[in-house]
């Protein structure tokens, strides 16, 4: 595997020099995580914008993701396995996926695979011929509009801009879970274009949920549960949709972290949230998930602030795992 561990100028230069060897080589599919989130989307997209050899596909588009493809008129290809992947394939591109079972179907063997990421952990394995693109950004589509700006400057189209300004806003949570070259990232994508921030972000969150949906979200909050865990305070909830959303909602009424779990055909899922001051304080629920993982099984991760895990537990025995491993973690003073 090639692993850059050079300075970011570096990194990005062989990260052009892997795309244009393998696009000459034959198709490139950029491929997304299947959660289908806009940074994923985002990320894909605009990448494959750089190159006609390169086509964004993914299993699946989450509820942002397809509202702003359609309105923007961005490529996106929905594949389930890799039959659906074309037969002369140069070579592989993988954003925002912290392993293959991420992506949700085995990708073909023998193929060189590029994966760009930013999460703090990974568990892919690599051959000779692969490319590790990881930094320490905010989001994804960060590594991606650093890329265009220095070697595609052309395809920063106004719809590109947008696919990367909200997928960088999405991800950090409206700048809450980022770094200080976050804001730089933002401006240069931002400069020479007529978009208008604050309507721009108006635009991306005026999603509208159903009345079944805001009924969950309301009996969500209803079923929330304070929980003292060790030296942090925890919020925790269930439904059955919009998990995130709720987990948002909750944090806001001043714990230290939120969790809201779901259930469905066996299959349990754990998504939370912590404040920035609780990350400032030694947690890390990238780390807490990883950790459940590896207890009790499933898969988890994320970053410091946001991450979730999946699982084939029951919901009470996941929830248990994550307030008992929290419970281990000491508060660290400023």
């Amino acid at each position: 595997m090639i692993q850059d561990t050079g300075s970011e100028s570096d990194s990005l230069v062989t990260l052009n020099d892997w795309i244009e060897k393998a696009c000459s080589n034959g198709a490139v599919p950029v491929i997304t995580g299947m959660n289908g989130d806009m940074d994923t989307v985002g990320s894909a997209i605009s990448l494959a914008a750089s190159n006609p050899n390169m086509m964004a596909c993914g299993l699946h588009l989450g509820r942002i993701s397809k509202r702003v493809c359609v309105e923007l008129g961005a490529p996106f290809r929905k594949i389930s396995n890799s039959s659906d992947l074309p037969s002369n394939i140069g070579g592989i591109i993988i954003v925002d996926a912290a392993s293959e079972s991420q992506i949700g179907f085995d990708l073909p063997e023998g193929i060189p695979k590029c994966i760009i990421d930013h999460h703090e952990s990974n568990s892919w394995q690599f051959s000779n011929s692969d490319l590790m693109i990881k930094m320490d950004v905010s989001a994804t589509t960060e590594i991606i509009a650093r890329y265009l700006i220095n070697h595609s400057a052309t395809t920063l189209t106004e719809p590109v801009r947008k696919l990367l300004l909200a997928g960088l806003i999405t991800d950090s949570g409206r700048f809450k879970h980022n770094t200080k070259h976050s804001f730089t990232t933002a401006h240069e994508i931002l400069s020479d274009s007529e978009i208008e921030y604050a309507s721009f972000v108006e635009w991306l969150e005026s999603s509208e949920i159903n009345s079944s949906e805001r009924g969950s979200l309301l009996n969500g909050m209803q079923r929330a549960k304070a929980t003292e865990s060790g030296d942090w305070s925890i919020i925790h909830s269930y439904c059955g949709t919009l998990e995130g959303r709720l987990a948002g909602l909750l944090l806001g009424i001043g714990h230290d972290i939120s969790l809201v779990s779901r259930t469905r055909n066996g299959e349990t899922r754990l998504t939370a949230r912590a404040t920035k001051n609780a990350t400032s304080q030694g947690i890390s629920l990238a780390e807490i998930m990883t950790s459940i993982a590896q207890q009790i099984g499933g898969e988890g991760g994320g970053h410091a602030g946001a991450a979730g895990w999946t699982g084939n537990v029951d919901r009470i025995t996941a929830e248990s795992s994550f307030i008992s491993n929290v419970a281990k973690i000491p508060r660290e003073s400023k």
